[in-house]
């Protein structure tokens, strides 16, 4: 039997959203991508491949979260879901909205859009490692009990739960800490010298490039049977102080001071063993290579 087409919805279709669909418009077994939007930047602002592509394959969709009126003439023919949205601020009320109301919102929308009968195939939810407490610098994996220690880990962990309970398809992503392109804080306190971290004990630190987390959702979207839980990380957590330390040389900024670990981040190595048994590999293995790219792109 033939497989159908994917036509996939990228909920909060932002920086991360944008560079999955890159990947997803140059499969031949996806008909369609749709970015959603509360304000969507138009038509000419659109993943960079899509030039090479079929245009009828990429659309933008306006549509806000927290307001299922706007989610009501979805497109009918969706198959799979990429929920990443972002909050409009760093706060538990915000998270909520966002995370856990309108995760319910949108699959209300979609499961009353579809067709009698017709099921998604898959129900990407992208979260965080903050759902984890403190391990000491000890390795975690998939089976670690969460214990988040702030508000964004709690609601993370509801709407996780919400949505297991409530989709068959759904398969959670918690992705370590961002960077790459347009995303260098860490750089700029290094140069200003403002950076600081904790070397008795260390704090252990895990990182994974933008492009490898796009590549990631890529290929849990489109895997045919994936297990419910990935963890998405580099190869080689490290020890916060000696990332620093590199990254200045790199720079030629100050060495980095001694100061306190992070708050509510604990101290974990996390194990990214089943995301490669899926078929995922990361371009960039460790934090140091991956600041590299991104340290000589802003150099030209």
């Amino acid at each position: 039997m033939t497989m159908r087409a994917a036509h996939i919805l990228i909920a909060g279709c932002g920086d991360l959203g944008l560079r999955t669909a890159q990947r997803l418009l140059q499969r031949s077994d996806v008909a369609r991508v749709y970015g959603l939007r509360r304000h969507p930047p138009g038509e000419a602002y659109t993943p960079n491949t899509l030039a090479e592509a079929n245009s009828t394959k990429w659309r933008w969709i306006a549509g806000d979260l927290s307001d299922p009126q706007s989610l009501a003439h979805l497109p009918s023919d969706i198959t799979h879901v990429m929920f990443t949205p972002t909050p409009g601020k760093r706060s538990a009320v915000a998270y909520e909205r966002v995370f856990l109301h309108g995760q319910k919102t949108l699959h209300a929308a979609l499961a009353q859009n579809r067709s009698s009968g017709d099921a998604l195939m898959r129900w990407l939810f992208v979260s965080s490692s903050a759902v984890y407490g403190d391990h000491h610098g000890g390795w975690i994996d998939e089976t670690t009990p969460t214990a988040p220690q702030g508000f964004n880990g709690e609601v993370l962990c509801a709407a996780e739960d919400w949505l297991l309970a409530h989709e068959r398809q759904a398969c959670v992503l918690r992705l370590a800490g961002l960077y790459g392109p347009g995303r260098v804080q860490l750089l700029e306190r290094l140069r200003a010298g403002r950076a600081q971290a904790p070397i008795d004990p260390p704090h252990m630190a895990n990182r994974i490039h933008i492009e490898d987390a796009a590549s990631a959702c890529a290929t849990l979207l489109m895997h045919p049977h994936p297990e419910s839980l990935y963890l998405g990380a580099d190869d080689h957590p490290q020890a916060l102080h000696t990332l620093y330390a590199a990254l200045a040389e790199l720079l030629g900024a100050p060495r980095p001071g001694t100061g306190s670990p992070p708050a509510n981040v604990g101290s974990k190595r996390m194990s990214n063993a089943r995301l490669r048994s899926a078929g995922w590999t990361p371009r960039y293995p460790d934090a140091v290579t991956g600041y590299t790219a991104v340290i000589g792109h802003l150099d030209k």
